[in-house]
């Protein structure tokens, strides 16, 4: 599990797209350094991964912009969110604290120890996290000059059943859910959403949108919306192959995309 990519990448779209496709948690890459705290065998490791990550997300988007008339931008994540999560909230805001699954987690999908309860965050946080954060706030920052808005389509998947470390996994769980936040999220980019996914449920199993932090709550020219995918849809639970459901979800995204680049 030795590095070999960047930590993220950022793909150009369209010069006039206001869209960056936000893919956080699609990878399993985790640098040698990082693998060496945290406390699982490799085989425990693998079956974390296989629960925690986002499968296929990236390829997901890619074929999503590649359909799409207006190329959105791309900010991927090249590295497994058990180095950092980049859209925690870094410091006591964060909700997910209580499961152990702040920015930098200490505790697994079934509420196991990843690391131990006493990791000093820090070292990951400044190698990892804010340099992540800093390049999202200037990506968002550019098309807010090119393009006078930016809208964040967040890509995620999740599981069919739910994970004992999620903290609303009691509520319905339908094919999409689409997350929102109510200063970020307009009306009409939520309905444009419903209508390109068909069946979709607001804010259940998982809720809110990713902003960088400074334009949070503050510019209303960031428009923001989280699309959580139930992976049964589309691949084989967890961590496996995709299945044909891949190309039907990439269409209704790039339908998505097209709606809201006009």
């Amino acid at each position: 599990m030795t590095s070999v990519v960047p930590s993220f990448e950022l793909v150009a779209g369209a010069g006039e797209s206001p869209v960056i496709l936000h893919v956080p948690h699609s990878a399993r890459e985790i640098p040698a350094d990082v693998r060496a705290g945290i406390v699982l065998d490799d085989a425990a490791l693998e079956r974390e991964l296989d629960h925690i990550v986002d499968a296929h997300t990236a390829e997901l988007a890619e074929r999503a912009a590649g359909l799409s008339v207006v190329a959105p931008w791309r900010f991927v994540n090249r590295l497994a969110r058990l180095v950092v999560d980049p859209e925690r909230f870094p410091d006591e805001r964060e909700e997910m604290l209580a499961v152990g699954m702040g920015a930098v987690y200490t505790g697994t999908t079934d509420r196991k120890t990843l690391r131990p309860a006493d990791t000093d965050p820090e070292p990951l946080l400044a190698r990892y996290f804010r340099p992540y954060a800093q390049a999202m706030t200037e990506a968002v920052a550019e098309r807010l000059a090119v393009a006078g808005r930016a809208v964040i389509v967040d890509v995620h998947s999740y599981p069919s059943a739910p994970l004992p470390y999620e903290l609303h996994g009691d509520g319905p769980r339908p094919p999409v859910c689409l997350g929102t936040d109510s200063f970020h999220t307009p009306p009409e980019l939520l309905a444009a959403a419903r209508e390109a996914f068909g069946e979709t449920g607001v804010d259940s199993p998982f809720s809110g949108t990713y902003v960088p932090l400074e334009f949070y709550g503050r510019d209303p020219r960031v428009s923001a919306l989280m699309v959580e995918i139930r992976r049964d849809t589309y691949m084989t639970e967890p961590g496996g192959p995709t299945g044909p459901g891949l190309e039907r979800l990439a269409s209704a995204l790039a339908t998505l995309l097209d709606t809201v680049s006009r």
